[in-house]
């Protein structure tokens, strides 16, 4: 446990960003301090070679001076060497003093062809052999070097004192003082170093801009935590049964899994902008109210700001829902943020076919446990009184009683001409509707045009337009003050395809209506949104005919109508209102019979009707 609970140094207690900020400031100081000391070495380098160069241009030229040349060559002619005092006193401590005294030198000194001096700063030393050796000069050779002497230490130059015949009389060595020499480095080295901390102060003023753009572009986030959310996202993204798509605050997808793409039917989504894929209006729009207003023109996409009241004026998220080939499909579309700066949209797309076939399902099971009670009553009912009458001496009158009955249907028919429809799922299905509208005062009937031969290959796309436009109806029945309140339904086949006409006693639909019937209606959910089930109005003015209070899986009049044309197939209004009736809706629905019935002769085949009940086929503009 002492290893887990032992404390981490400071430097990895920092953050990520201040980290690059103290590697990048050090890395800056380190190469200036590099480059600082380079230049001063080679700053001083260069002036002490200056320093030589010096030191020779003033040998020469003092090496070349005519006097000087005759007094020493008088000096090396004499068989021993003069005292002090007269050397002191002679020509060339003189000459050599004046240039020294001229040029600033350190020191200029001439020696005989021996090596003694004839010249020195020091008046003592003159008459002594220097302390450096002269050999390379007498015997002709010009030499620099930094060497210490009696003087300290300097850039020297020795150069030969030559005749007119060419003869080697002594030589001149000449000193630049190392104070000189570095003086002229210190101001090199200040002029360096001045440099040095400009780069300095601009390293670290980028270093800190940088850090701080980091630290933006990253939401404050370090790498562990960026590394672990890259892992955990491709892991839930991957993971779940839920299509999932992200988009970026410029309008670019930058996630798309594998659920979505199927979904959606999408090819190579990531890295493309969203409004080129292939995806219904109502999505789009969606998408777009939920991303910020866009960049100007030319501008650099970066993160924005959410305003503060944003999510009470557009809501947390958008509902929809969608059919897509075959498919319904339930998105979400929601804005992303982080510490008040836009990320992006996702939508969140699930896939409730599966769903809303098992409710259908239900609601039929629902539908025939009830049905089943009615007949248990309605059976035990007519038995009681067929008893009583028997019990009482009046079998005439249970006669007429039975006669009675059977004219009004038994209780295995509850609507209308029930023998009208014979194929089994549709007689089922509407069998139930049957007994729920019976509960709210409504009639289901059959219409005398229906002739269905063939039986459902595809009873859950059939159930579910079918449904919602019974449905529909029904409650506008319902909600009509007319009298009788009835509900028809048509169906005809057409080879695998089924017409259906439903109509209802209601009162019709008004202009407004019929022009909103087909939009889609996106809910927010969130701050005062709805999110109650999509879609028009339903026969009637009905908003969406519910599957029932309880599930309320309706999925209205669009999405229907989009099911109905995947396989070519449609949903549209043929009469708003009329005398007789209230709305009266159609719909055709491609290849979901097991194949054709033949024609029939009476005029109730598929060629004699394509289009039930004479009513028109469908407008674009419906």
């Amino acid at each position: 446990m002492a290893r887990f609970l032992r404390r981490r140094p400071p430097f990895a207690r920092h953050t990520f960003a201040r980290q690059m900020l103290l590697v990048q400031v050090g890395v800056v100081v380190a190469v200036v301090v590099l480059i600082t000391v380079t230049c001063g070495v080679i700053a001083t380098l260069s002036s002490r070679d200056n320093a030589q160069q010096t030191a020779l241009g003033i040998a020469r030229s003092t090496a070349s001076d005519a006097e000087l040349i005759a007094a020493v060559d008088t000096e090396s002619q004499q068989p021993g060497m003069p005292d002090r005092t007269t050397i002191e006193r002679g020509a060339v401590q003189s000459i050599a003093e004046s240039v020294r005294l001229r040029t600033g030198a350190l020191f200029v000194v001439v020696t005989d062809d021996r090596g003694l001096r004839l010249a020195h700063p020091n008046p003592l030393l003159l008459g002594e052999r220097v302390s450096t050796d002269p050999s390379a000069a007498l015997a002709g050779e010009e030499s620099t070097s930094w060497q210490a002497g009696t003087l300290g230490d300097s850039a020297r130059a020795k150069v030969p004192v030559r005749t007119a015949d060419g003869r080697i009389v002594g030589e001149v060595s000449v000193g630049i003082g190392a104070d000189s020499v570095f003086r002229a480095s210190v101001a090199d080295v200040t002029a360096i170093a001045v440099a040095a901390a400009i780069a300095l102060a601009i390293g670290a003023t980028a270093s800190i801009l940088l850090s701080r753009r980091l630290r933006r572009q990253t939401l404050g986030l370090q790498p562990s935590e960026l590394a672990g959310m890259v892992l955990d996202q491709s892991a839930v993204i991957s993971g779940i049964g839920e299509g999932v798509v992200g988009i970026t605050a410029g309008g670019v997808v930058s996630v798309c899994n594998g659920r979505a793409s199927t979904l959606l039917q999408l090819t190579d989504a990531v890295g493309r902008p969203f409004d080129d894929l292939d995806l219904p209006g109502e999505l789009r729009a969606a998408v777009r109210a939920r991303q910020l207003p866009a960049s100007p023109a030319g501008s650099r996409t970066r993160p924005r700001r959410v305003p503060t009241d944003a999510g009470q004026q557009q809501g947390e998220s958008t509902e929809l829902r969608l059919a897509v080939d075959d498919r319904l499909l339930y998105l979400d579309v929601a804005r992303v943020s982080r510490a008040e700066v836009a990320l992006g949209v996702v939508v969140v797309v699930r896939d409730e076919t599966d769903l809303a076939s098992l409710s259908q399902r239900l609601e039929v099971v629902e539908a025939s446990s009830r049905a089943l009670r009615v007949q248990r009553h309605e059976f035990s009912n007519r038995l009681h009184v067929i008893s009583g009458l028997i019990e009482a001496g009046r079998p005439g009158d249970a006669r007429d009683y039975l006669s009675t009955v059977l004219d009004r249907g038994s209780p295995d028919r509850p609507f209308a001409d029930a023998d009208l429809l014979t194929e089994p799922f549709l007689r089922a299905f509407l069998g139930a509707k049957a007994i729920e509208a019976a509960e709210r005062g409504v009639s289901l009937r059959i219409g005398p045009e229906t002739a269905v031969g063939s039986t459902l290959s595809r009873p859950e796309k059939a159930t579910t337009v079918l449904g919602n436009l019974v449905d529909n109806a029904i409650t506008a029945a319902a909600l009509s003050a007319r009298e009788p309140r009835w509900v028809q339904v048509d169906a005809l086949d057409d080879g695998r395809d089924l017409h259906l006409v439903v109509s209802d006693s209601g009162d019709g639909l008004g202009d407004d209506a019929v022009r909103m019937l087909f939009q889609p209606v996106a809910h927010e959910r969130g701050h005062g949104g709805g999110g109650g089930a999509l879609g028009g109005g339903g026969a009637g003015g009905v908003a969406d005919g519910g599957a029932g209070p309880v599930h309320g899986l309706g999925v209205g009049l669009p999405l229907i109508r989009d099911l109905a044309r995947r396989n070519g197939g449609d949903v549209w209004l043929a009469t708003a209102h009329s005398s007789d009736a209230g709305a009266v809706f159609c719909a055709r629905l491609v290849e979901v019979l097991s194949g054709a019935a033949g024609h029939r002769g009476d005029g109730h085949g598929a060629d004699a009707h394509p289009h039930p009940a004479g009513h028109p086929q469908p407008k674009d503009d419906e």
